[in-house]
């Protein structure tokens, strides 16, 4: 029988907002796999990640796998293919070893996750290997609900912008209709203020990083200065609405 590889999102941080049918599936695979950042020397950094925290209030330890994926380099690409094709093996093994494996990933499977990248080396080093999915709650879903900011009405178009693509990227869209939101601004967070100031989105727009943990911050974008913020952090600003209610229906 083939081997089955499942792909979990596990929300933004908050343990509470892993899907019922998600904890299901961690619980139900023989190992579960958490990426995690690798240290100079290319080897597991020690520190847990994000996915890994949230996976341990729902599966014992002896079952989590940590496998590095080098989700911190990003000049060094030689280095960077390097860590992804030991990564690809490493889960080929488990695969090999074990009927199913389910993979931890932040947010949403299908949105932005390494679980993309891996599923297609996967099917490379395992033809055949069962590949599914569990949707996840998104930082944006979760920033929306801790912050009051809706993200869309009626016919409203709703964005999504890696802000690692260019502030220009993230500018167009905020010209354009509808509500933008903006994932992993945090190192850009002075030009994503500029380019809300320029299009005359910062007055509703509002920001938040490390949602449902300790540290989460969630303030409004009017707030922004010139220090970089947590990689991760995300925006929402809001579309131009009239005040309406039910108009767009």
């Amino acid at each position: 029988m083939s081997s089955k590889l499942i792909g979990v999102g596990v929300g933004p941080g908050d343990p509470e907002l892993v899907t019922v049918k998600g904890v299901n599936a961690l619980r139900a695979a023989d190992v579960v796999v958490v990426p995690v950042m690798a240290a100079a020397d290319g080897k597991d950094g020690g520190e847990p990640g994000r996915a890994e925290a949230t996976v341990l209030h729902y599966v014992p330890q002896d079952k989590v796998v940590r496998v590095v994926f080098a989700l911190n380099e990003r000049t060094d690409r030689t280095r960077r293919e390097a860590a992804w094709d030991a990564a690809g093996a490493r889960v080929a093994q488990l695969l090999a070893e074990h009927s199913s494996v389910a993979f931890a990933t932040i947010g949403d499977p299908n949105v932005y996750s390494t679980f993309t990248y891996l599923a297609q080396t996967i099917a490379e080093l395992v033809p055949g290997t069962v590949v599914e999915t569990v949707p996840g709650i998104t930082a944006m879903q979760d920033l929306a609900a801790r912050s009051g900011a809706v993200l869309t009405e009626g016919t409203e178009p709703l964005t999504l912008v890696p802000v690692t693509a260019g502030a220009a990227t993230l500018k167009d869209a905020l010209a354009g209709p509808g509500t933008v939101v903006a994932y992993k601004f945090g190192r850009q967070a002075q030009e994503v203020a500029e380019a809300l100031r320029e299009t005359g989105r910062i007055e509703d727009a509002v920001w938040g990083s490390a949602l449902g943990l300790p540290e989460e911050s969630v303030q409004a974008a009017s707030d922004l200065g010139d220090a970089p913020l947590p990689y991760l952090s995300t925006l929402i600003a809001p579309a131009r609405r009239d005040g309406g209610r039910g108009g767009k229906l």
